[in-house]
């Protein structure tokens, strides 16, 4: 997994390069002005940003020109988790940041956002349309009688309607919720009947894949179902007429109004994200306007080294945290690319062509996509001019070495490759892009600035090189301030801080190696343990999923009543291939020889697919409690995976070993 010998990187971040780096300008600047360390590069920064938490926040804040309206009493009023309480005392809102290039005449009407459909033909709008539409918007939302904390939901694909509508609900000082179309009416009303919206934006339908879906149906149930609506808002993206009763998105955009930004608390709920979780209803997750702007503010100014100038673009839905944190681009004064359709459409290579056509500088994808077009046979470099692309950024799952080298293959040997990891719950990073280090395969670079990220054993010790828990010891300005419906906050404790108090436990698998860098092993809560060695499920798939056979595995660790552990690996096959014995063969040695000789499963069974979460994540729990025998509607919510007939097998398959044991 790691080496204590640092390997040579698979790139390096040539003198130049990090001497133009944001980053660099920023711990200089820090170092004059706050004390920060002039030496010793990014390790030093790091260092001082945990040790020295409010002081580095402050300077954050100061770099980036943070306007409150009121100044904070102080930074951080108390550290606790979870209740940590960040700038006390100020105001100042989110939208007006994010609108803020605007302001400026020599960029006004440069584009804020660019936006393709599956015809990949590029439009865009203007920092001053923008913020025109958003100022018409959000004097029509409080004509509506949308006041601060009211909730604004959106059922929208990632379209330039979707980010005027969540500027605009930030403008009033409403806080934002949103599911992509996609989404059925039962997996969205799971989501916003818990927050009780007061407005839905909405489109008649969306394309995917060249096939037109009408959601006129949906709409209709959603309206039916969430009785706090006083209005409806019509996007006509498929040409339909709105439905009685519907407003309609052109004349609420078409006014001249100058934005009138409401002034909020630091910890003023900004926007709702979901959990992905598979039971019970999901997590709904607040994050506040003050802890978002300033978190950021340092992931995309900082580690993601975005500025005027560049083209953001990351493949997502308005129902993943990674559609929230592109829009934040914005904050930067960035042009934000939107994409609306599938990802593979019209060929496997379609992401590619996108950042050809836009210029992307920074381009956010998904490790699954990165591995998909290496096992397509798919030449970025060769059939697109990525002259503009700087650095590709993966998250989702963990990035597998051979994506690492593809990528280096593939785009350029000169090219700065960002696994991140972070999640839903802070809406950013813990570890991940840091412009001015280098890169080895399989590794993300660091720790992100201002989190203390470790590794820690059971017992709360942590750890170097070895595998352990990811925690984070001190808190993050983006962490949640609450979740929604959960009064005394017992919910939020029990999903973070159960196993080791007043510490952010995620449920990852982690190794901090001894040259700072991080791999995320997979998720804690569904970790393989043979014979007291514990592996994380995505070392498993990284293995598997080389071989050309299999398209997507699943791999499962099972304790037995007799004390006995079953572990059973489901693969889903590649179109023509067949689970014979020189394939089964193949991914046992393979697993063998490049993992782990106690890691071999004990049966290879071939599965119709791998059920996922509804943001992509392959579903381990629910499928290890099936298996354990626990009936399919208490493992998970039916709104919550892609494809519920597929648990339907590994109920079929638990059912089938309770009666060979019978």
């Amino acid at each position: 997994m790691t080496s204590s010998a640092n390997p040579a990187p698979l790139w390096q971040p040539d003198a130049d390069r990090i001497a133009a780096a944001r980053i660099t300008r920023f711990q200089a600047w820090a170092a004059d002005r706050y004390g920060a360390p002039a030496e010793g590069g990014y390790p030093a920064l790091h260092r001082w940003s945990v040790d020295r938490l409010e002081t580095f926040w402050q300077a954050v804040a100061d770099w980036f020109d943070v306007r409150f309206s009121t100044p904070g009493e102080r930074v951080l009023a108390d550290r606790g988790m979870p209740g940590a309480r960040w700038f006390p005392g100020a105001t100042l809102n989110y939208a007006e940041h994010a609108l803020r290039t605007a302001e400026d005449p020599a960029r006004a009407h440069e584009p804020a956002l660019v936006h393709l459909d599956e015809t990949h033909t590029p439009a865009s709008v203007s920092w001053a349309e923008l913020r025109r539409q958003v100022g018409s918007l959000a004097a029509e939302l409080r004509a509506l009688g949308v006041r601060p904390g009211d909730r604004v939901s959106g059922y929208l694909p990632n379209i330039p309607q979707a980010v005027t509508a969540l500027l605009a609900t930030a403008a009033v000082g409403a806080t934002w919720t949103s599911c992509a179309p996609d989404f059925g009416a039962r997996s969205v009303l799971d989501r916003f009947q818990q927050v009780e919206p007061v407005v839905l934006f909405t489109v008649d339908g969306y394309r995917y894949g060249g096939k037109e879906h009408d959601r006129a149906d949906v709409v209709a149930e959603l309206r039916r179902e969430l009785p706090t609506l006083r209005a409806v808002v019509h996007i006509p993206l498929l040409g339909s007429p709105a439905p009685e009763g519907a407003l309609e998105w052109s004349a609420l955009t078409a006014g001249d109004v100058e934005p009138d930004f409401e002034q909020v608390p630091f910890e003023h709920p900004l926007w709702v994200l979901y959990s992905s979780g598979t039971t019970g209803l999901p997590k709904a997750i607040v994050q506040s306007q003050g802890g978002i702007l300033l978190e950021h503010f340092k992931q995309l100014g900082l580690h993601c080294d975005l500025g005027p100038g560049d083209r953001f673009f990351w493949y997502t839905s308005t129902g993943w945290m990674m559609w929230n944190f592109l829009v934040s681009g914005l904050l930067t004064g960035t042009t934000v690319v939107l994409y609306d359709g599938s990802p593979g459409h019209p060929d496997t290579g379609a992401q590619w062509a996108i950042a050809e056509r836009t210029g992307t500088t920074l381009f956010g994808t998904s490790a699954a996509y990165v591995m998909a077009c290496r096992k397509a046979g798919v030449h970025p470099a060769r059939d697109h001019d990525l002259t503009t692309v700087r650095c590709v950024a993966t998250t989702g799952s963990p990035l597998p070495p051979d994506g690492f080298r593809w990528l280096h293959d593939e785009v350029r040997e000169d090219l700065w490759i960002a696994s991140v990891s972070g999640g839903t719950d802070v809406c950013s990073c813990f570890a991940g892009a840091v412009p001015t280090l280098p890169v080895h395969i399989g590794e993300l670079q660091a720790a992100c600035l201002g989190t203390d990220l470790q590794s820690w054993d059971p017992h709360g010790k942590p750890l170097v090189g070895e595998v352990g828990e990811l925690v984070v010891t001190n808190p993050m300005p983006s962490m949640p301030i609450r979740f929604w419906n959960d009064p005394d906050g017992s919910r939020y404790r029990d999903s973070y801080f159960e196993m080791f108090p007043g510490v952010w436990r995620h449920g990852d698998w982690i190794t901090i190696t001894d040259h700072g860098s991080v791999v995320i092993h997979g998720r804690s809560d569904s970790t393989l343990n043979r014979q007291g060695v514990r592996m994380g499920s995505a070392d498993i798939y990284e293995v598997v999923e080389r071989l050309p056979e299999i398209r997507e595995s699943l791999v499962i660790g099972l304790e037995e009543p007799d004390g006995g552990y079953w572990m059973p690996l489901f693969v889903h096959l590649a179109p023509g291939a067949a689970l014979d014995d020189d394939l089964r063969s193949r991914i046992k040695r393979a697993i063998r020889e490049q993992l782990s000789p106690r890691h071999v499963p004990d049966e290879i069974i071939e599965v119709p697919g791998v059920p996922h979460t509804l943001t992509g994540k392959r579903i381990e729990v629910p499928v290890k409690r099936l298996l354990q025998g626990t009936a399919l509607t208490k493992v998970v919510n039916p709104g919550s995976v892609d494809d519920l007939e597929l648990l339907r097998f590994y109920e079929h398959l638990a059912r089938e070993r309770a009666a060979g044991r019978g």
